[in-house]
């Protein structure tokens, strides 16, 4: 690779956000290439558990310019979804470089100096659009380093075969807690933990009632408003799994436990359990390693952006992260707007007036 390589943009990442950008910044006309630090397509859908199928349909499932093709169920399949990603991106014969693991970014005479593992590169503007699964979160235990049953953060969950006939824990109160657990309970004894007690939504609201309903709340905030809505969107989405797991008693939680044994988890009112394994379903933060030398968090440790662009470093857009950067930009669907309102932002960036 040419070392004084130089690039309008590129996007780090090469997921649906990714994907989503380029499809824009192709549409505004501007050069750009993607550095993806995978060997395949798909971003961390590849990644994810065996069984992982989406709660919105097609309709509400797709990426800009090109709708999902016919799934085999309502809801798309995890093999579904790798597919259409795949098949996007040769769709508009995006520029990607495989393999291409960003080791640092750095930002001197009004350029950035991306360093991989392949060489490096030189750009006018970089995309962020890496995401959290890189980056999981298991919260801190006392006692966890004694524990020597089997620990597992739900990135690397693929099935429930590692768990038959065991004791498990599953920790967490979200979508993917409630799915794993539903799975894992077939075969396993299982105990759920989770800090307050779960919420669940009605069992007809899907994955396009949560999209519309965020719309809302983006357009409310648009206008300085709150809405107060009956459905919370971080309740826990009824899919079928979990439709079943309710008629077995299964979605039962205890609340945290205080301390590990070797053996168990034990809570603050002397309540045991014998544990073989345990399932961290805690959710994950941004995956933002690569930007550590640009400086660009405050004292408090936030980023501060004005929607997906970041204010304290020109030329830096973020798409895909969550609500920080973009409301909803965590969703196929959701990441449209943001990653529209990034090309146009790059494009003035890049031709000032």
């Amino acid at each position: 690779m040419n070392h004084n390589e130089l690039r309008d943009v590129i996007i780090i990442g090469g997921g649906q956000s990714a994907l989503a950008t380029a499809y824009f910044l192709h549409r505004e006309g501007i050069n750009f290439l993607i550095l993806d630090a995978n060997a395949l397509p798909g971003g961390s859908w590849p990644k994810t558990w065996d069984s992982l199928k989406l709660f919105s349909p097609k309709e509400y499932s797709s990426l800009p310019g090109w709708m999902m093709p016919p799934t085999k169920g309502a809801y798309p399949l995890k093999e579904e979804v790798i597919n259409y990603l795949s098949e996007y991106e040769k769709r508009y014969n995006f520029e990607i470089r495989r393999s291409s693991l960003v080791r640092n970014v750095s930002y001197e005479n009004g350029r950035f100096k991306i360093e991989t593992d392949q060489g490096l590169l030189i750009t006018k503007v970089v995309v962020s659009a890496t995401g959290n699964w890189g980056n999981p979160f298991v919260p801190a235990y006392a006692g966890k380093e004694l524990f020597r049953g089997h620990q597992i953060h739900s990135a690397f969950y693929k099935n429930p075969d590692d768990f038959r006939g065991k004791r498990v824990l599953i920790v967490g109160g979200g979508n993917s807690a409630a799915q794993i657990l539903a799975e894992v309970s077939n075969v396993a004894e299982t105990f759920w933990v989770t800090k307050v007690p779960p919420e669940f939504l009605p069992d007809e609201v899907d994955g396009r009632f949560l999209f519309n309903l965020a719309t809302r709340n983006y357009q409310a905030m648009l206008k300085g408003e709150i809405l107060h809505d009956a459905h919370d969107l971080s309740k826990i989405v009824m899919v079928e799994s979990v439709k079943e797991a309710r008629k077995r008693g299964i979605l039962r939680a205890y609340g945290v436990f205080d301390h590990f044994t070797t053996d168990s988890v034990v809570w603050s009112d002397g309540h045991k359990e014998i544990i073989d394994a345990i399932i961290w379903c805690t959710g994950f933060q941004p995956n933002l390693a690569h930007l550590s030398s640009l400086n660009i968090r405050n004292k408090e440790g936030k980023i501060i952006t004005e929607g997906p662009k970041s204010l304290k470093c020109p030329g830096l857009w973020f798409v895909g992260y969550g609500d920080w950067a973009g409301f909803a930009a965590g969703t196929l669907i959701g990441v449209q707007r943001w990653a529209r309102l990034t090309a146009i932002e790059i494009k003035k960036f890049l031709n000032p007036v």
